[in-house]
């Protein structure tokens, strides 16, 4: 199987500029069973035969897809048993939770996921927590950020690591290396199968607006828009280290 050299370069080279992964860790990924979360399973999956780190695989059931979320967490156990890692199922109260809180269902469920990733991370005394950000998702929240109106600070965007709110431990994001499109030629690469949620071809999300709508439109002018909002993301987040030092 020809292996995609380049991507797996960026991927080592991103993880040594930022100190991500050493060895030893014992990570906890979150898998939704996406083309991203799935890639990001592989790869870690792929450090963890080499001896340096330990995985572990958490996936959530938001309870809002019916049938579509029981087939999510059904393959991602698969996925988890062909990789060889521990697999933890959570379902999360998306909707009451949204309901009581007054928040959007998709910041009720990031927020619940983030939760309950650390509080399985340390039971497992897991010390890092590992997500499936990359470059798209990044443009697309600086983009949402200044839809909604921002300080500097929302110009930072995703960080590549951040300390765990609670306890010791970093949520760490290795795949902030690559754009979707080399993260489909990974899964390719590798013959690896993935779920498509319908909910994310919904315009009711803005963050699903931005990205079908609104980033396509700016690489008409500007194809290297991504890389550019994402350069703009780690300079702030530099200028913000330094400011703090």
């Amino acid at each position: 199987m020809p292996q995609p050299k380049s991507l797996l370069s960026r991927l080592a080279a991103f993880d040594r500029k930022e100190g991500l992964l050493q060895a030893g860790d014992r990570v906890l990924a979150a898998v939704s069973g996406g083309a991203d979360s799935v890639c990001l399973a592989h790869h870690l999956s792929r450090l963890a035969g080499k001896g340096r780190i330990t995985v572990a695989i958490a996936h959530f059931h938001h309870g809002l897809r019916g049938r579509d979320a029981d087939r999510d967490a059904a393959f991602v156990r698969r996925l988890a048993g062909r990789l060889g890692a521990p697999f933890i199922l959570e379902r999360l109260p998306v909707s009451a939770t949204a309901e009581r809180d007054r928040r959007s269902l998709e910041d009720a469920g990031r927020h619940l996921r983030y939760r309950a990733l650390e509080r399985i991370a340390r039971r497992r005394n897991a010390n890092k927590i590992a997500t499936g950000h990359h470059m798209d998702d990044q443009a697309e929240t600086l983009l949402l950020h200044l839809l909604r109106g921002t300080k500097a600070k929302g110009l930072a965007g995703i960080p590549a690591c951040r300390p765990l709110g609670r306890g010791p431990g970093e949520v760490v994001r290795p795949l902030l290396a690559l754009d979707r499109s080399e993260i489909l030629r990974y899964c390719r690469a590798y013959g690896l199968r993935f779920r498509s949620d319908r909910s994310n071809r919904s315009d009711r999300f803005t963050r699903n607006w931005i990205r079908r709508e609104i980033l396509p439109r700016l690489e008409l002018k500007n194809p290297r828009i991504r890389e550019h909002l994402c350069a703009l993301a780690a300079d702030v987040q530099r200028l913000t280290r330094t400011a703090s030092i």
